[in-house]
């Protein structure tokens, strides 16, 4: 894998990691440099702000407050319990090149989801599905597993739903010895609570960006107000973890990276989102920019979608990255559109 480089927009495909490197500023300096003071303290003391669950046992984990007493047995929009369900815990070579490196990220995917989009490469666990319950003590344990494989850190899947569980399980990890960094990457609907239980715990968020048009994010993910809530939620991660840092390896070791999945179709909201990205996150922000979206789950009941990403829709897109002046991040080629990287759960 190569060093990652600032002023450049890095093509990689999931199999290879980095393929090309475009500049727009020049070739750049290699990002360098152990893992700040920040996320060291961070990773050694484990805290985290105690943040209430609920009110009178109510959850809040999510924008959709839907009030239900998991703890008694209730079940809300995302189906989940009130102890976290686990589809795998592995080493993942999948992910953008800082956050798999050589020997992989130590992928956690949780069962469950508080989305429902109709595309969804994850449908086999996210709707509709149960899975093996792992207590809290249990999921601390998987994390240290991770780690001892050699996880480059510990890449928390679709967590949103469990967050304070997962807040419990990365605190008694952390006293128990754990030292790599703890990613949170999620579709971005996450809630304030739940993003205030995560402060101190995470060190990179790694948040989806899916639509700027409400009416797209209840058609396809069936998700009101979309757009407000996950903006919000990044500005929240941005202010806790800042811009990325990389160590001399090229791993990230804290800061925020935003993907967006180029859907078929929709460029002229995917640029929306881009002017947004530029607009309102500080320079430095990584983007990922995806184009591995393929049919799959309900996509045939909605003809639009209903196919994959064409070249020059994608390019596009890519067009306006680079008029914008978004000069950190990755883009994905057409052919990562490929089930062969959805993980076979």
């Amino acid at each position: 894998m190569k060093t990652v480089t600032m002023g450049a927009i890095i093509l990689f495909r999931p199999e290879v990691g980095v393929i090309r490197v475009r500049s727009l500023s020049g070739e750049g300096e290699p990002v360098q440099g152990a893992q700040s003071e920040q996320n060291e303290q961070d990773t050694q003391t484990g805290q985290g702000r105690q943040v209430r669950q609920s009110k009178q046992g109510r959850c809040l984990s999510c924008p959709r407050y839907c009030g239900v007493n998991r703890q008694a047995g209730e079940k809300g929009f995302c189906g989940a319990g009130s102890v976290p369900e686990v589809a795998m815990a592995d080493l993942h070579m999948w992910e953008e090149p800082p956050i798999s490196g050589r020997a992989g990220s130590g992928a956690v995917f949780f069962v469950h989801c508080n989305l429902r989009c109709v595309f969804c490469q994850n449908h086999a666990i996210s709707q509709g599905t149960t899975g093996p319950q792992m207590p809290v003590g249990e999921l601390a344990d998987a994390f240290l597993g991770l780690q001892k494989r050699g996880a480059h850190n510990i890449n928390l899947v679709s967590p949103t739903h469990y967050s304070f569980e997962v807040a419990k399980a990365i605190r008694e990890a952390h006293e128990r010895g754990l030292r790599v960094p703890v990613v949170y990457n999620s579709n971005g609907y996450d809630s304030s609570e739940t993003l205030s239980a995560m402060e101190g715990l995470v060190h990179v968020y790694l948040p989806d960006i899916k639509y700027s048009d409400d009416a797209l994010a209840v058609r396809y993910s069936a998700a009101p107000n979309y757009f407000h809530h996950a903006s919000r939620a990044i500005l929240e991660m941005s202010r806790q973890v800042g811009a990325p840092v990389f160590n001399e390896e090229g791993l990230v070791t804290r800061g925020l990276i935003v993907r967006h999945l180029v859907l078929p179709g929709h460029a002229s909201d995917s640029i929306r989102l881009l002017k947004w990205v530029k607009d309102s996150l500080p320079k430095g922000t990584y983007l990922s920019l995806m184009a591995q979206y393929y049919p799959t789950h309900r996509a045939r009941e909605f003809p639009e979608v209903n196919r994959n990403l064409r070249q020059a829709e994608y390019d596009r897109v890519l067009d306006a990255l680079y008029a914008l002046g978004l000069e950190d991040g990755f883009v994905q080629e057409l052919s990562s559109a490929d089930s062969h990287y959805t993980p076979k759960f």
